[in-house]
């Protein structure tokens, strides 16, 4: 069971959404300090103040986790002067919204940097000091759209589909290795913030904010290799497999308005 209590935490992405309740819930249950990367510089020192006023440890860094060099900078900074980072949380990513034909080289490029690649050069920066100690804990936010494939969200799918592999990919080698390094993959359906605003879905019931960083603060303290929600996204694999294509098409994409979720998209 990994542990909460006067430990160190990194969230990028954690100025708002979920990052900022996970942020909140962590140090509530009596997590030392709290790291904070997020772009947006403005939500950054507004957080951080809401949090240093009821007394929590925070400390804060504008960074663009595209930015490879600078980010491996500003996490040498981290280690120097707040220590070793317990727990990492990957949450910053984002989504364009739209069919591929529509993409921009530049909008495939950006979207598998930040949902994908940063997550892996993150952790690869934080992974070694976790190692030297022989415990931690890693988690990395997906999302349920990495198992099953959804028109206009296409290099998205990809992204997190990217991360779902990876991530458990790190699971097996951690406790292969036994480095006392947990790693938890969360695959969540939709979440109701500003990032998927205008997404519908009239069977499967769409995430709160609160309730999507409580599970994933819970399973950290189970050790939870996988967190996923709601509970119908622990049968989508097993639907999927059973299923040929064309019927688990009819079922999940027509039946249950899957592939018609993002058909009113507008995102923040």
């Amino acid at each position: 069971m990994s542990q909460i209590t006067n430990k160190t935490a990194l969230i990028t992405g954690g100025a708002s959404g979920i990052g900022k309740l996970m942020g909140r819930s962590l140090l509530e249950k009596g997590l030392k300090t709290l790291v904070i990367w997020d772009i947006n510089e403005a939500l950054l020192a507004t957080t951080a103040n809401e949090f240093r006023q009821l007394g929590f440890t925070v400390y804060t860094d504008t960074v663009n986790v595209m930015d490879t060099p600078a980010m491996l900078e500003t996490a040498e900074k981290v280690k120097q002067e707040v220590g070793t980072i317990d727990i990492l949380i990957n949450n910053a990513g984002i989504i364009v919204g739209k069919s591929f034909t529509a993409h921009t080289h530049a909008d495939i490029d950006r979207t598998m940097a930040i949902n994908t690649a940063a997550l892996m050069h993150i952790t690869k920066a934080f992974l070694p000091s976790m190692q030297d100690q022989q415990s931690g804990h890693i988690v990395n936010i997906a999302s349920a759209a990495g198992l099953v494939s959804n028109p206009n969200m296409s290099v998205y799918v990809a992204s997190k589909c990217a991360v779902i592999g990876w991530s458990d990919s790190l699971w097996l080698e951690m406790q292969r290795d036994k480095t006392g390094i947990e790693v938890t993959t969360v695959t969540p359906y939709y979440i109701s913030t500003g990032m998927f605003d205008g997404v519908k879905s009239p069977v499967i019931p769409i995430v709160k904010p609160a309730t999507a960083a409580n599970h994933i603060v819970k399973g950290i303290t189970k050790n939870r290799r996988f967190v996923r929600m709601p509970l119908i996204v622990y049968t989508l694999l097993l639907v999927k497999g059973i299923l040929p294509a064309s019927w688990f098409d009819i079922a999940v994409g027509k039946w249950m308005g899957v592939y018609h979720s993002m058909d009113a998209f507008k995102g923040r």
